[in-house]
């Protein structure tokens, strides 16, 4: 029975894979970790996998280990792999051990700087739905999904989101280089994750990278509204087939988003045009996997999305709260549009989380220029611990209010004070919006958003 040790088990992706490898009874599964946090911790427990102790425990690492995934949270220096290493073991990155499992299926992955996750989670709901077993990996929590990853020995296909941002502290390749799909998807391009690609030419040069190393007569679906995504798709080798999409023809009515087909209209649960573009984009990809565009369309109008992705937390019988992953510039401003348009006649109030290693470093913060411009009210929140943590040069409110521009935001750096300000509105036919990668230094955005429209 081969033996798999995971070292740094607790991260999102990682215990996920651990999971997954754990179902199959041909597999042994251990891991290590200093730190485990929540969900991860409790999923572990649940399956067994739960370290006895954390910290690192290089005496545990023997001959006995048929092979050894290393995740981002570990180090170069980490004793547990210093004496993987020392013993000769197989080491694997996360990507690595996911392609290794997947080299004779068809891949299709989805790559691109937003959309991504909720592409694929679209493209696995009717992959379920049209009765076809796949792999997969995704970022987030899918309705109908018990874990993140899913291996098998039966599956025919596999399925993965295509993060741009580094493999391991051992290799620095971008993720979706070593996944070498026979379907590539790409959403966009938008300028994210400065600390590791300092000038967005270098950042574009990663999914040309990526649509080199789609595998011989495969194809490249790309949304054509993105002019790096075109001149990227004019550069392909000659045996790749390019498929362009567009925003498909669509009406809002009462609060709901018709998509028109062919076959008549077809009432979704999701919104925003990125949501109609990625619809597109997993339309396309499914029919490289046999499905038919009336299966596909059946289907889809039961896609209710990805956790944490516009994501709708509370209702009222006049206003309504969502909370979405949407951290960077491109997704902020299509999150904001998307609520504007969906909801046309109701006040629109934005609440924004700076949060990542990008939107914390006052050179990037321009980017966001009139990224919230559509919302009537608008709040910006960052905590000044975050920036010391990451280790960046400190940045004001002033400078954060001059980057975003307008006259319709607050900036804040004290989480009970945006709360205080969100309890004096008067939230009546409102649409309440939450955004951010993280948590708002630790408030329960639900809860808020049931006690905030429900008053």
């Amino acid at each position: 029975m081969p033996r798999v040790h995971f070292i740094a088990i607790g991260g999102a992706a990682m215990h996920s894979l651990a999971i997954a490898l754990s179902e199959n009874p041909d597999y042994r599964v251990t891991g290590s970790d200093d730190e485990i946090f929540e969900p991860s911790r409790s999923r572990l427990q649940a399956h067994g996998l739960l370290p006895a102790e954390t910290g690192w425990h290089p005496e545990r690492i023997d001959g006995s280990i048929d092979a050894v995934v290393v995740g981002m949270h570990a180090t170069e220096d980490n004793p547990e792999l210093q004496r993987a290493r020392e013993l000769g073991l197989r080491i694997y990155s996360f990507p690595e051990y996911l392609y290794e499992h997947t080299r004779d299926k068809k891949r299709v992955v989805v790559g691109g700087s937003h959309g991504k996750t909720t592409t694929t989670a679209m493209i696995l709901h009717v992959l379920h739905h049209a009765g076809i077993e796949a792999d997969y990996m995704v970022g987030a929590h899918i309705e109908g999904l018990d874990n993140m990853v899913r291996l098998s020995p039966s599956a025919r296909v596999a399925v993965f989101e295509g993060d741009e941002y580094l493999t391991s502290p051992l290799d620095r390749r971008p993720k979706f280089h070593l996944y070498k799909p026979h379907v590539a998807v790409l959403t966009g391009i938008a300028w994210d994750h400065i600390n590791v690609f300092p000038t967005f030419d270098i950042y574009v040069e990663q999914f040309r990278k990526f649509a080199d190393l789609i595998e011989p007569h495969g194809c490249l679906i790309y949304y054509e509204g993105d002019e790096n995504l075109r001149r990227i798709a004019a550069g392909l080798r000659t045996d790749i087939t390019p498929h362009p999409y567009a925003t498909p023809a669509y009406e809002v009515r009462q609060g709901t988003t018709y998509l028109r087909t062919e076959d008549g209209e077809v009432a979704l649960r999701v919104f925003g045009e990125h949501n109609l573009q990625n619809i597109e984009a997993a339309r396309l990809a499914c029919s490289e996997l046999g499905v038919t565009e009336t299966d596909f369309y059946r289907a889809i109008a039961s896609f209710a999305g990805a956790s944490n992705r516009l994501q709708r937390v509370a209702q009222s019988p006049t206003s309504v709260a969502y909370k979405d992953f949407a951290h960077s510039p491109s997704k902020l401003r299509a999150t904001v549009q998307a609520v504007r348009r969906q909801y046309p006649d109701k006040r629109l109030v934005a609440c924004m989380e700076l949060h990542t290693f990008s939107s914390l470093t006052g050179d990037f913060l321009p980017q966001y220029r009139g990224c919230m411009d559509e919302a009537d009210v608008a709040f910006v929140y960052y905590n000044p611990d975050v920036v010391r943590h990451k280790r960046l040069q400190a940045i004001t409110p002033q400078q954060v209010r001059e980057a975003f521009g307008g006259d319709n935001f607050t900036v804040l750096t004290d989480p009970q004070e945006l709360q205080d300000r969100l309890r004096q509105l008067d939230l009546h036919d409102t649409a309440l919006l939450f955004m951010s990668s993280g948590n708002f230094s630790g408030i329960d955005v639900a809860a808020l958003a049931q006690e905030l429209i429900n008053e």
